[in-house]
């Protein structure tokens, strides 16, 4: 198959208003076209059963709270931490900066080795070493301990960062994927703040090193899950967008004029006529249920690619810096993950030292971020959908990557106010309800800072999107990095106060910058084109399309 080189990757035709183009429909609604074109193959996993699919979102849901959890049990009994073994709070939120350094780092190892030997094995893998790596932290004599487990345990856990987000889009089509990429966002923010509430109850009772052993247990729970039920989703792909597809004389047909009336080659054959996609029941109608066995499904390795698409997956994502919307993604999901940090490395301090609290006081603080992030989410995971929908009719049925961006206007507005609140108002000694609403604000916005990001990069350059999310998610933690090593000389040289100011208009302007993309993005989309789609044919050529 050959690739228009002139189609603006990103845009697509979404809604066929007209009933004029040729490919499949979602049979539910059938001017909705179904991108990505999915195969004939049952075992494709866009055209996996319904129940099928659900249950890989539950492994994805369990996989993140496995990791999840156990990279961020220990933020709500950083003080009692550093009073008993004598680490000071710097060196513990250094320790934090190393481990998201390198669950950034990670990516550029672990996401080439997905792309090319699987998901499911690298997710494995990732569990178990979790497991086991974090039981050293309990016995750390020093600083350098410290930080060397936590750069190990960033490392392993770096498939929770960008190779999830590639999951959701490898099993859902384009007008259904918002939803469920802030599933995931969701689950990677509340796993952040569920563990440092459960946190503080154990610290309390049993003391801060079950903290670290009871995240071990759970994420060795999470493995054995994630072994028995959690199915491969790669996919070679030789199939794509009827946009998208170059126009070429057939054996059946005259040359066509127009991309948009030409049918789509799938794997060397030609669809005479648009065929229909259930995507309430997950398959293509008609369709054979899998021919897969449950042993064959939870294979651990398949059939093992050329170690020449090994080299081209671990120099790929090195090439997409070049696209400013993978750069942007990466800026922007990262401001929003920085305020994260920042609650997570203030919060022991500020509600033990302005508040009295003890550990299982701060750790039901986070009750909050998780209502916030619930409410975010589901506002989200709606309005996502809707807006690509919505504004493809407006568009002539044409959608574009842009129009997801819209949902991001609310965190312009709650971020700042819960910045100024969470500083200002702990200096000014506010009612504790004040700060603990001002968590609720931060968390939600983070969750909303995680998905939209993401969903962004995906619907721009969806057949590299393993390769980009690995640049997005490498920009995202080296300001992650950065924030851990800063924070608590920013707050000791300048107060809360002042520090949560500054947060304050810097979160704004930050987050005010997607309007330079609302606006240029399909610019900077149509400038690289012709260089996507060489990178885009090279892995069709090489059937490793995913």
């Amino acid at each position: 198959m050959k690739i228009n080189p002139q189609a603006i990757p990103g845009t697509v035709h979404l809604v066929d208003q007209d009933s004029q183009i040729q490919g499949k429909h979602d049979s539910g609604n059938k001017e909705i076209v179904l991108n990505p074109t999915p195969s004939d193959d049952p075992d494709d996993p866009l055209n996996w059963t319904r129940p099928r699919k659900y249950l890989a979102m539950f492994c994805m849901v369990v996989y993140t709270f496995g990791v999840g959890i156990a990279s961020a049990s220990i933020y709500s009994v950083l003080t009692p931490i550093s009073t008993q073994t004598g680490l000071g709070l710097a060196t513990l939120n250094q320790g934090t900066g190393y481990m998201f350094l390198f669950l950034g780092l990670g990516c550029f190892f672990w996401q080439p080795m997905a792309l090319q030997y699987g998901k499911r094995p690298v997710y494995l893998i990732s569990l178990l070493a979790t497991a086991l790596i974090i039981i050293w932290s309990p016995h750390t004599n020093g600083n350098g301990s410290w930080i060397g487990g936590k750069i190990l345990q960033g490392f392993f856990g770096a498939p929770i960062e960008s190779l999830l987000e590639v999951t959701v889009s490898d099993i859902w089509f384009e007008h259904e994927r918002g939803r469920w990429m802030n599933l995931y966002a969701l689950a990677l923010v509340t796993s952040n703040y569920i563990a440092p509430l459960v946190a503080g109850f154990i610290a309390d009772g049993q003391g801060w090193e079950w903290v670290i052993y009871w995240s071990s247990i759970w994420a060795a729970v999470c493995f054995v899950f994630c072994f028995f039920f959690m199915e491969e989703t790669n996919y070679s792909r030789q199939t794509i967008s009827p946009d998208d597809v170059l126009n070429e004389p057939s054996d059946l047909n005259d040359e066509i004029s127009s991309v948009e009336e030409q049918n789509v080659t799938i794997l060397g054959e030609k669809l005479a006529t648009p065929a229909v996609v259930d995507t309430e029941n997950g398959q293509s109608i008609p369709i054979n249920t899998s021919t897969k066995t449950f042993v064959q499904k939870m294979a651990l390795f398949r059939a093992t690619p050329p170690m020449d698409q090994l080299w081209i997956n671990f120099k790929r994502p090195i090439s997409m810096f070049r696209f400013p919307v993978i750069l942007w993604s990466g800026f922007i999901y990262g401001v929003s993950l920085v305020w994260f940090n920042v609650l997570n490395a203030t919060a022991s301090m500020i509600f033990t030292n302005y508040y009295n609290f003890t550990p299982a006081q701060v750790g039901l603080t986070y009750i909050s971020p998780v209502i916030g992030s619930f409410i975010f989410s589901f506002y989200a995971a709606w309005a996502s959908d809707w807006f690509k929908v919505k504004l493809a009719r407006r568009n002539n049925g044409v959608s574009e990557a842009e129009h997801r961006l819209w949902v991001f206007l609310p965190n312009a507005i709650f971020a700042p106010a819960g910045l100024i609140l969470w500083g200002v108002g702990a200096s000014h000694y506010v009612h504790w309800m004040g700060p603990v609403i001002a968590m609720g604000m931060i968390g939600g916005t983070t969750a909303l800072g995680c998905s939209v990001p993401c969903s962004y990069t995906v619907d721009s350059y969806r057949e590299m999107s393993g390769h980009g999310m690995v640049v997005a998610i490498i920009i995202r933690n080296l300001l992650s990095f950065a924030i851990g090593y800063g924070i608590t000389p920013w707050i000791t040289n300048t107060g809360v106060q002042n520090t949560f100011i500054a947060a304050c208009f810097i979160s704004l302007i930050c987050t005010l910058t997607f309007l330079i993309f609302i606006i240029w993005g399909k610019a900077s989309r149509n400038s690289q084109k012709e260089v996507y789609w060489r990178y885009v044919q090279e892995a069709l050529d090489k059937h490793m399309a995913h």
